[in-house]
């Protein structure tokens, strides 16, 4: 009997897609029908934000990745079907973004993301 492995969460992608500001290379990390629910200082607990699949999320990461400001991938940590990252951001008037990220994977795709983020004020 012949078993094989499920595709592996390409973890260098999403750092090379967050650091060189590559919203197509982040897209293709999520399923077709992926979801990402955002809480943050606007959209709070009760009601977040939710993206539902690759055209809605391929939006707000162009609009994200476009931004005058740095990204970067302070933390991964994949296993499993579960994968978290932290990721910090800076605009260049020194405002800071700090988002943190638990996925659920698929065939190694994000199925579905819960973000929590914050920034200064």
């Amino acid at each position: 009997m012949a078993t094989t492995a499920s595709p592996a969460f390409d973890a260098g992608t999403l750092r090379r897609g967050i650091e060189e500001h590559t919203a197509s290379a982040l897209l293709s990390l999520y399923a077709d029908d992926a979801e990402i629910r955002i809480v943050d200082r606007d959209t709070q607990p009760s009601h977040p934000k939710v993206l539902h699949g690759r055209d809605e999320i391929g939006a707000m990461l162009d609009d994200v990745y476009s931004r005058d400001m740095t990204h970067k991938l302070e933390n991964c940590v994949v296993q499993g079907d579960r994968a978290a990252f932290v990721e910090s951001c800076e605009y260049p008037d020194g405002v800071r973004v700090l988002a943190e990220s638990m996925i659920s994977l698929r065939d190694g795709k994000i199925s579905e993301q819960i973000m929590i983020q914050a920034w200064d004020e």
